[in-house]
């Protein structure tokens, strides 16, 4: 298969760094007794979720704590439309007082873009070596899965990732736009899913799950008096 678009040799340094680290992890599985490519790209995508765990958090705690502040956002808005340099003014002020910022949530994601990127490319077209990359109920991680049902775990997990961030941030006001999201982009993964090699959705999948499960950590740890209040 093809690698798809014209910016993969932008992430070319990226993938081969994937490609060797994939490779060594098949290897680990077969001094296992285990050889598994499916198995390997699972333990890949938890690595790097561990890797950018601290930037996954900063985005993430960046977020709550410009949804926190959206009501009085709001109201600045409404006081001060007529005088947009005093609303900007007191945005600052507010920012600063409650220590948000809101291009910090920006910083973290584009650092993690290049390595998201890298692990597409990758994957997408990755040369098993001749090993007969099938796992589970997959004939081949190089071809698209003939049940659907890694589409079905993309969408499904991408829904309940949107939704696990969301109860992080229970008190936030939701515009509509970002409600239609929360349906829209699970439908659109699980749809781009079915033409994707079934190893490439399987990285998306994992990624998911670790994610959900980084999500509920820091939904537990940055909340400790929600639970003694329970």
């Amino acid at each position: 298969m093809e690698e798809p678009g014209i910016f993969g040799g932008i992430f070319s340094p990226i993938e081969h760094v994937m490609s060797v680290i994939l490779t060594a992890l098949y290897s680990l599985t077969e001094t296992l007794g285990v050889p598994s490519y499916g198995l390997a790209i699972i333990l890949l995508t938890i690595l790097i979720k561990i890797l950018v765990y601290p930037l996954t958090k900063k985005q993430l705690q960046s977020m709550k704590a410009m949804q926190r502040i959206q009501p009085q956002m709001q109201k600045i808005q409404e006081k001060y439309k007529n005088n947009p340099q005093v609303m900007q003014q007191k945005m600052m002020e507010l920012y600063q007082k409650e220590g948000a910022n809101p291009m910090s949530g920006c910083l973290p994601m584009l650092i993690q873009m290049p390595i998201l990127m890298g692990m597409y490319y990758t994957l997408y077209s990755f040369d098993y070596g001749g090993a007969a990359p099938s796992f589970l109920w997959l004939p081949s991680l190089s071809e698209t899965d003939p049940l659907y049902a890694l589409p079905l775990l993309s969408a499904a997990t991408t829904y309940l990732t949107s939704r696990t961030m969301q109860s992080g941030n229970a008190g936030a006001n939701q515009n509509q736009q970002m409600k239609m999201l929360t349906y829209l982009m699970p439908i659109f993964i699980g749809w781009i899913s079915l033409n994707f090699p079934s190893g490439l959705v399987l990285y998306w999948v994992t990624m998911n799950v670790v994610q959900i499960a980084q999500q509920l950590w820091m939904n537990r740890t940055d909340n400790p008096s929600d639970k003694e209040a329970a």
